[in-house]
């Protein structure tokens, strides 16, 4: 019995040294816009797993003020291509008056960012804004406010720099459109 195999190729769409220079850019803006963080007030970084924590811990050493990090898990692909619509989160954080950065990999839909943004706000942070890898603002179908993005990016299915498919791929040093 013959089974079919699919050649899955990436085309390339943002290199190691463009995303370094992008992320130095953007802990740059960060820290400017957070520049009365103290050791006793830091800026708390929310990182959603699994997918930004490539992305936050190159991020967290470029931000030159006081800054403390915690880990929010948040799934909604499980091992398809495109989006259940079930978000599941999981977190245990005590965030009440710290002022927030949520870190996340890539927004398409707009669901998953909502909702965590949703969770934390209950929490009555002093504030919180979204700090995106990536956006896909065509696939938008749930209103997000995005302070720090990246890059845009079409609406295909993008693997690398932490970013996965099926738990594949997610240790590439550059960014690509997996293409099957």
């Amino acid at each position: 019995m013959s089974k079919e195999h699919t050649v899955t190729t990436i085309t390339p769409l943002f290199s190691a040294e463009t995303i370094k220079n992008r992320i130095q850019e953007i802990g740059k803006e960060i820290s400017d816009d957070y520049a009365g963080a103290t050791p006793e007030c830091p800026l708390h970084l929310v990182v959603v797993l699994k997918g930004a924590f490539i992305f936050a811990a190159d991020l967290v050493r470029t931000i030159t003020v006081p800054c403390t990090v915690d880990f929010i898990h948040a799934s909604s692909y499980g091992s398809e291509k495109t989006s259940s619509g079930n978000v599941v989160i999981r977190h245990n954080m005590n965030v009440a008056g710290r002022h927030l950065l949520l870190v996340e990999d890539i927004i398409d839909t707009g669901l998953t960012m909502q909702q965590i943004f949703a969770a934390l706000t209950v929490l009555q942070p002093a504030s919180l804004k979204i700090c995106s890898l990536l956006d896909k603002p065509e696939a938008r179908k749930h209103p997000v406010e995005i302070a720090y993005t990246g890059f845009k990016v079409p609406n295909t299915f993008i693997v690398g720099y932490g970013i996965d498919y099926n738990q594949h791929y997610r240790e590439l040093p550059s960014l690509g459109i997996l293409c099957s």
